[in-house]
């Protein structure tokens, strides 16, 4: 089942969405969700080779890619100002350094591209979203309950994504923003392939996991479609957990 099959196709007509980290993975499976339900999308990659990467992609027509810096806050600025206005932002924009996040420098970067670079995005995009009433979606993580020994700094950052949708969805509910988060489990994506090919890892996340599968990158987006529409209109500082149950064990 697509996500676009669960949703009106015109819920999102006329709306603006803008997405980081949306030229692969979780990102880019909401960017084209979005856009199959009418939706002008912009999504943003690290470098230019990730935006031509994803512009090439003929599954991808329709969607604008711009190359983004999260730790930029002025380039961060100069794209908000490329949009005539903004209804909802998700903040998908991550990196992981396994293994490395031990080292003070390695662990600074990490949270400033996974949790403070969300947090230059969201406070650049407050007034605009203040104009429509608009949304904030999160990407959280298992990581934003657990710790993680290869990555601590990975884990510090999710655990502040949690904290930080929080507390937007607090201080901004009076300008009619809402503010929520997903929390993916295991997913199959490029960022977990590592763990997806090393079967000593993966076997024991399975077993834990009731669904006893790695979900999609399009499982996570229908979430993220649900927390942007109107159905989810009395939700915020929500950490909607799509996990195949793996908070459960």
């Amino acid at each position: 089942m697509r996500v676009t099959d669960a949703f009106a196709s015109s819920l999102f007509d006329r709306q603006s969405v803008l997405i980081t980290g949306g030229t692969s993975g979780i990102g880019l499976a909401c960017a084209r969700a979005f856009r199959d339900l009418g939706a002008n999308v912009t999504a943003t990659g690290a470098s230019e080779a990730e935006r031509m990467r994803a512009a090439d992609n003929e599954s991808n027509a329709g969607i604008s890619f711009a190359a983004l810096d999260v730790r930029d806050g002025s380039a961060i600025n100069h794209s908000l100002t490329q949009l005539d206005r903004l209804d909802i932002l998700v903040n998908a924009a991550g990196v992981i350094r396994r293994d490395m996040e031990h080292d003070p420098e390695v662990f600074a970067d990490v949270i400033d591209v996974n949790l403070t670079g969300a947090m230059r995005v969201c406070s650049a995009a407050q007034a605009m979203l203040r104009e429509t009433e608009g949304s904030v979606i999160n990407i959280a993580s298992m990581l934003t309950f657990f710790g993680g020994p290869r990555i601590p700094a990975y884990s510090a950052s999710k655990g502040g994504i949690g904290q930080l949708t929080k507390s937007l969805a607090a201080a901004w509910a009076s300008d009619g923003i809402r503010v929520n988060a997903v929390a993916p489990g295991w997913i199959a994506t490029p960022l977990t392939k590592a763990l997806q090919d090393d079967l000593e890892r993966s076997r024991p996340i399975l077993s834990r996991t009731p669904m006893a599968r790695w979900g999609t990158p399009e499982e996570v987006a229908g979430g993220v479609v649900f927390l942007a529409s109107p159905a989810a209109r009395f939700v915020t500082g929500a950490i909607l957990a799509i996990d195949g149950g793996y908070l459960t064990m």
